[in-house]
């Protein structure tokens, strides 16, 4: 596939600059740059999901504590 991509002045002065730095073509860099984005992506994804069952796991804990002690009260 091909693809056109618009950059400003100072994008195409800091891809110029990269891919001299990494002494890869241009259209290389922006390949590994996606790459990089979407992996990037992925793992702040299963970063925010996995926050999310930390907290839910907390929140099932305190209220089985709360439910426990509300059995264990002599009710």
């Amino acid at each position: 596939m091909i693809a056109t991509v618009r950059l400003d002045d100072n994008l195409e002065k800091t891809l110029n600059r990269i891919s001299k730095i990494v002494q890869k073509k241009k259209s290389d860099v922006i390949r590994e740059a996606i790459i990089f984005y979407s992996q990037n992506i992925e793992q702040n994804k299963k970063s925010r999901i996995l926050n999310a069952i930390e907290k839910t796991k907390d929140i099932d804990k305190k209220d089985f504590e709360d439910f426990e002690g509300t059995t264990n009260d002599g009710i």
